[in-house]
């Protein structure tokens, strides 16, 4: 076989590229884990019945995280939509055969309207309805409280440690105590909250009912994710999976949720390793890249280059880079473009809402940030005016 960079793809006459966006799923979220694969390729011509895999595996993660319960789902992505199911069906199979009809179950998921974000559609896939609580300037506790009744499902929460704490919203410990004063669950979206490494599982620690995580930004299978929680609402969510619906034979909305058996102990193989590995020797690395592109072009005139010194969750370091369209034939988001057009491509983004580019280097090996560092270094001295 061609070992050449990218050869498997350029046979199918695709172009390879270098990620300096991060783990996007546009690009295919992750590079597996050496000792991910390897423990994959052990489990791969065995087979074992899926029910008792996915048990054990739930509760040896459970364990080692200090959690009730947990469960490996296709993505943090499925386990969101399978939790919103837990919470208006439960565990009644007439409930879990109906859905995606919620008519006779509590359906609303609450959230703060300043909390409104790209994935929280996933909520909705299992029948679900989101309901804004609050407005564009915040969210009242009495806004939360009278906007909880029988329809309410679950109130939901997304948390991003490494942003600056908005003042205008409800805390996650005012959502939890409020809902749970009128018996309503709370889930959690925590996708990427897996470092410092007491930040996997806090929020179920901190009492919300479920929480959920990527495994593809701790090295294993970009399509894999775990949910954590209650042991019923963990138990719940198994109901309405796709190893319920085969195992138990129950009709549940939960079948394109399928992962392979594979998949589950590369999951568990993953949160081993995370738990274990030198933190310091990762974050080392990805500062190590970030400063290999920053390096060769900090000196340019007429850009603004800054560190990211963020180390908290999936992406850590990473730079921002301005250019001054006033000495540049080009503007950051005509850059970007170029930049995906050299060779090899490149591609970074300017996330959406903001105007500098974000180039992140979870994507990149050593040696690639070394190209990204040299390729935009020629071409920005290629378009100055």
């Amino acid at each position: 076989m061609n070992s050449e960079w990218g050869s498997i793809y350029k046979d199918l006459g695709l172009q390879p590229i270098i990620n300096a966006t991060g783990s996007v799923t546009a690009l295919g979220g992750s590079v597996v884990a050496k000792e991910v694969k390897e423990a994959m390729d052990m489990s791969n011509d065995v087979y074992i019945p899926m029910a008792d895999l996915e048990k054990k595996v739930g509760d040896e993660i459970a364990n080692i995280l200090g959690v009730p319960a947990a469960y490996i789902t296709s993505g943090a992505g499925s386990a969101l939509t399978l939790a919103a199911a837990a919470f208006m069906a439960g565990k009644d199979d007439k409930k879990i055969q109906q859905l995606p009809n919620t008519e006779g179950m509590p359906n609303k998921i609450l959230i703060q309207k300043r909390q409104r974000y790209w994935y929280d559609r996933c909520m909705e896939f299992s029948g679900g309805q989101l309901v804004e609580i609050g407005n564009e300037d915040g969210t009242t506790k009495d806004d939360l409280i009278n906007s909880i009744d029988d329809e309410t499902a679950c109130v939901h929460y997304p948390v991003y440690e490494q942003a600056e704490i908005d003042k205008n919203i409800l805390s996650l410990e005012e959502v939890i105590e409020i809902a749970h004063s009128k018996n309503k669950p709370v889930s959690v979206d925590a996708a990427g909250q897996i470092y410092p490494l007491e930040n996997f599982g806090k929020y179920v620690k901190m009492g919300a009912d479920f929480q959920c995580i990527a495994a593809k930004y701790m090295g294993a299978p970009h399509s894999t994710g775990i949910a954590l929680g209650t042991k019923d609402v963990i138990d719940s969510i198994s109901r309405h999976s796709f190893v319920g619906y085969e195992s138990r034979r129950i009709r549940g909305i939960g079948r394109p949720h399928k992962i392979d058996r594979q998949e589950i102990i590369g999951v568990y193989t993953a949160v081993q390793r995370w738990m274990s590995m030198n933190h310091e020797e990762r974050l080392s690395l990805e500062e190590t890249k970030t400063l290999n592109i920053i390096n060769q072009i900090q000196s340019i005139d007429g850009i603004e280059v800054k560190i990211i010194d963020n180390i908290i969750g999936h992406q850590p370091f990473g730079l921002s880079l301005n250019i001054d369209s006033n000495k540049f034939k080009t503007n950051n988001h005509d850059f970007v473009e170029t930049l995906k057009n050299s060779n090899p491509p490149i591609w970074t983004r300017v996330p959406d809402g903001e105007e500098t580019i974000i180039i992140h280097v979870f994507g990149m090996n050593v040696e690639q940030s070394n190209i990204v560092g040299k390729i935009i270094k020629e071409k920005l001295e290629g378009l100055k005016k």
